[in-house]
């Protein structure tokens, strides 16, 4: 089947995951798209896929030669609630020119605000309709993997170490690998195929945590509140001009870290505000969750009672510090990515994977790229030859 076609398929299925349900997975639609995924590895011959309890999906093919080293590809089936998953109408534009792409009358994709056009240039490309996402992430991810493992069942003559497949659920609220069945997977270390540009290696991300601010107004009619209402919702918005208005991620790129203020729900009486906090240094992370703490005791300090509660959750770390103890996964990969006449760049995630948690329990895991780039947005594509490349790529890795 060509990896197109294959794409084509998974995009059909909404797998919109929910970071407010506390199921698991978030939305149960998502192991539609891993049942499907199932009946595929068994059509190709790998009779041992299974989809677990939590939505997961594990395979593998067992080696056909001496090497010893036991390889892992990871995807997540899951996407971003930012943008609707539901009905995408995906469109192939044959031999991309450099032009503008009218998605609807109302959304055009052009290479003068999205740059990374011109990477791609006369290549084949898969767009959306300009109403959804397309689902690239990481449902290009799944395409390469599963292209890959179909070629090495079909062809006996490439001779391949052990190959374990996964593919998860939740990655897009950062649960998916809470789940993860390390002892099923088997493997020495592995890659989650779930990056951009596929000339690059990723191996550093951003240190996260998620920030919760409850403010306690004092809620009085208005026509007798001199002296006596603490409007929760004006509160809210103090604490966040307070503070460093330099973090923001809309000013911010490369090494440098930002809290993304992601919902404020206010009232008088209360108020929500919910961040997350993301740095490639540990200790600068720390120093903004200190930066929240210090606001909250100034707040509380000038108001007289406790009016700002401040709840902060670690969500992943950086999988740099454990990975370069140990580099063969990243030697390997940078090989096989020169062979097929790629950079093989590291790049540092302005963002978090599947691979960061299950790095932190043992598995290194770093990222490599698949032609999908504009994620989590209606600007959304994925380049059908990037894809194929990616699928030679992944047998280069496990080849002898």
């Amino acid at each position: 089947m060509k990896i197109e076609e294959r794409f084509l398929n998974y995009v059909k299925f909404d797998t919109t995951s929910d970071p407010a349900s506390a199921t698991v997975p978030s939305t149960m639609k998502q192991k539609e798209l891993a049942r499907f995924l199932v009946d595929e590895l068994h059509e190709m011959g790998i009779e041992n896929a299974y989809m677990n309890d939590f939505g997961e999906v594990y395979a593998h093919i067992e080696a056909n030669c001496d090497l010893k080293e036991r390889i892992g590809f990871i995807a997540h089936m899951d996407t971003s609630s930012d943008c609707s998953g539901k009905d995408v109408c995906p469109r192939v534009i044959r031999d991309y020119d450099g032009s503008d792409i009218e998605l609807n009358p109302r959304v055009i994709l052009s290479p003068k605000e999205f740059k990374n056009l011109y990477r791609h240039l006369h290549q084949d490309l898969i767009v959306t309709d300009g109403n959804t996402l397309l689902g690239g992430d990481d449902k290009a991810g799944i395409a390469i993997i599963m292209s890959m493992a179909e070629r090495i069942m079909e062809d006996e003559s490439l001779k391949h170490g052990y190959i374990g497949i996964a593919f998860t659920c939740d990655e897009e609220i950062g649960r998916g690998a809470d789940h993860f069945d390390l002892q099923a997977f088997h493997c020495d270390y592995a890659y989650t195929v779930d990056g951009g540009d596929i000339n690059v290696i990723a191996y550093e991300n951003f240190n996260a945590c998620d920030a919760v601010v409850h403010v306690h107004g004092k809620s009085v009619h208005p026509g007798d509140a001199k002296g006596k209402m603490i409007n929760a919702s004006l509160a809210g918005m103090q604490f966040h001009m307070c503070l460093d208005p330099f973090k923001d991620p809309a000013i911010t790129e490369g090494y440098e870290g930002f809290h993304h203020l992601t919902d404020f729900q206010g009232k008088c009486d209360e108020a929500t505000l919910s961040y997350i906090l993301r740095d490639h240094d540990e200790d600068k992370l720390a120093a903004m969750i200190k930066e929240l703490e210090n606001v909250r005791d100034f707040m509380n300090q000038r108001y007289g009672y406790e009016i700002i509660d401040l709840e902060i959750h670690e969500q992943y770390k950086n999988m740099r510090t454990y990975i370069e103890k140990d580099m063969r996964c990243i030697d390997k990969a940078v090989k096989a990515l020169k062979e097929c006449g790629l950079r093989g760049d590291s790049e540092a995630i302005r963002g978090g994977t599947d691979g960061a948690m299950l790095t932190y329990k043992g598995l290194n895991c770093p990222n490599l790229g698949t032609g999908s780039e504009n994620c989590h947005g209606r600007y959304e594509y994925v380049s059908i030859q990037d894809m194929d490349v990616m699928t030679e790529v992944l047998i280069k890795i496990v080849s002898a």
